[in-house]
């Protein structure tokens, strides 16, 4: 018996014997097709195992919160919803911020307190790990190296990265572009280093007199900015072989979802590096999959922990984008859970679009603790509950839940306490750690760093840079006349990448996706 079909333990109250407010809660979370188990309703102090709240597996690609105070259960809950998506055959990527989300791959352990856990909420708890396939960030890590090449992450990704202004970003997309259209691929950050001042040098400012220049100040910035950069052991995130997105919407041969878990504790201290990285895999899917609409189940349910990293000092056009893709990947059946403290750390514009809400403790010690407390209380929708006082009182492992019905309303404001993991609640040991990652079959692809004859090596031999076919002649455009400087602009790929309508775009092949990402021919296999 699967974990959604589980039922109350003898003598449990059922939905009829429930009170009156607790019955009308229950009757918003009855739903009629596959479903999740988040927990039991809490009610006047008691847990009601015969009052389950769940959340339909079709409404996962709407997207989600889950937020609370540091040791409230956040990542418990992670767990929790991504052991039963893989168990329904759908993928999932976690990011292990703190490093204890490696053990989902092992049976859990059993002891008194899980046992009283399920047999507070009516779970029929037995010990089981999931497949998974762990990865890190350039190596820094146990993990199977993940990589991005400079082209591919783009101007306006890399330009929150290194911290640069409106005005910084947009010579660095000058950069990209120049780039792009001289056929200088830019793999790893000593490519842009070298194309950054080339373009500063006599040679290189004659180069970009029909399309802007570069000024030696601003270059300066970038080339400052790319070498405290790498001081800080970044330059391996950036390279070859790059990695897959499609990697992430395997399945078992059991039919299981396979759990990819991005191993992040050897980059604490980058926080707006792993941050930013995710973005970039969200983005590449989002330019990838084919669009969805409505689906039984999500191809891949990602996890954004820290999320409040993302947003934080971000540019208007960097949070445009990140609202752009949450909005439209939906449709290509990829839901996106944000992970953080308070609602208040994810901008209006994105929260309004996570129609499922998983709100742990919050803590309010301090005047500014309750304004965020006060804040939090009004992005919920009416209530039976008193949420000031309820979400300052829940314990651990305890949540307010609101969630999407099967027809698109929410669902009421349920007190819940939510289920025990089935899976190891703590890290795997290294030695297991390692063993998993050789055995795993994309290791002998992505394991060693190659570095091939790119923009460095052509601009360091003095070979001179080969122009890109130009494009066809456009309608105002007469055979052999040089396109105007409008032109060149709109034609660019760093203009379509930087546009903020891109409801034209939808549905088709682009050359760069919303953040500027860009994909090399014949990278995917």
């Amino acid at each position: 018996m699967s974990d959604s079909e589980s039922v109350p333990p003898a003598g449990a109250p059922q939905a009829a014997a429930l009170p009156e407010p607790a019955r009308r809660i229950a009757s918003g979370y009855a739903f009629t097709g596959p479903a999740l188990d988040l927990g039991a309703l809490l009610w006047d102090g008691r847990c009601l195992p015969g009052a389950p709240v769940r959340v339909p597996l079709s409404v996962l690609n709407r997207h989600g919160l889950v937020a609370g105070a540091t040791g409230t259960g956040k990542t418990k809950t992670l767990q929790l919803i991504a052991e039963q998506l893989s168990a329904r055959g759908v993928p999932v990527f976690l990011a292990d911020v703190k490093g204890d989300l490696s053990g989902i791959a092992r049976p859990g352990q059993d002891g008194d307190r899980v046992r009283r856990r399920a047999g507070d909420v009516g779970q029929e708890w037995t010990p089981a790990g999931c497949p998974a396939e762990f990865y890190a960030l350039g190596g820094l890590g146990h993990g199977i190296p993940v990589r991005a090449a400079v082209t591919s992450f783009g101007p306006l990704l890399l330009a929150k990265v290194l911290g640069l202004n409106r005005t910084q970003e947009q010579s660095l997309a000058l950069i990209f572009h120049y780039a792009d259209t001289k056929g200088l691929e830019l793999v790893d950050l000593k490519d842009l280093r070298a194309v950054t001042a080339f373009l500063t040098s006599e040679e290189g400012r004659a180069e970009l007199k029909t399309v802007g220049g570069l000024s030696s100040a601003t270059a300066g910035v970038i080339l400052r900015s790319l070498t405290a950069f790498e001081a800080q052991g970044m330059a391996d995130f950036f390279g070859e072989p790059e990695f897959d997105t499609a990697d992430l919407l395997r399945t078992a041969p059991d039919g299981r979802g396979i759990v990819s878990v991005l191993e992040l504790p050897a980059v604490q201290d980058k926080p707006l590096l792993f941050s930013t990285f995710l973005m970039w895999l969200l983005a590449d899917l989002f330019h990838d999959l084919p669009e969805a609409g409505d689906v039984d189940r999500p191809k891949l349910v990602f996890f954004f922990d820290e999320a409040h990293l993302l947003f934080d000092d971000a540019s208007k056009a960097f949070l445009e984008s990140v609202t752009q893709t949450v909005r439209l990947i939906r449709s290509k059946g990829v839901g996106v859970f944000f992970v953080t403290q308070t609602p208040k750390d994810v901008p209006g514009d994105v929260l309004a679009q996570l129609g499922n809400r998983i709100q742990h403790a919050l803590r309010a010690f301090t005047p500014d603790d309750h304004k965020a407390l006060r804040a939090t209380v009004r992005t919920f929708p009416e209530s039976a509950y008193d949420l000031e006082e309820l979400l300052t009182g829940l314990g651990t492992g305890e949540a307010v839940v609101t969630v999407l019905g099967e027809t698109g309303a929410p669902t009421p404001v349920a007190a819940t306490r939510l289920r025990a993991p089935q899976s190891l609640m703590g890290p795997v040991d290294t030695a297991g750690l390692d063993e998993a990652v050789r055995r795993s079959p994309l290791h002998g692809r992505y394991a060693q760093a190659v570095d091939r004859e790119s923009a460095y090596e052509r601009l360091s031999a003095a070979r001179p840079p080969e122009t890109a076919p130009a494009p066809a002649p456009t309608a105002r455009q007469r055979p052999g006349e040089e396109p105007s400087l409008v032109e060149q602009v709109v034609n660019s790929g760093v203009f379509r990448s930087l546009a903020r309508s891109v409801g034209t775009q939808l549905g088709r092949e682009i050359t760069r996706s919303l953040f500027g990402t860009a994909r090399r021919r014949g990278r995917r296999r």
